[in-house]
């Protein structure tokens, strides 16, 4: 079964979602658990689209 692949908006979208859980006082892992990534798939779309 082939593995469900993201759009370079939704990923932009995704990372715009953990940014405000953070400002919201969440902490990283806890944002990402809640856009339903990995902690590693996080901080490579990060580093990818050049997102701080």
């Amino acid at each position: 079964m082939p593995r469900k692949g993201h759009s370079p908006e939704q990923i932009l979208n995704k990372l715009r979602q953990v940014e405000v859980a953070v400002a919201d006082g969440k902490s990283v892992g806890q944002a990402v658990r809640g856009i339903g990534v990995t902690d590693h798939t996080y901080y490579r779309w990060r580093q990818e689209y050049n997102t701080i």
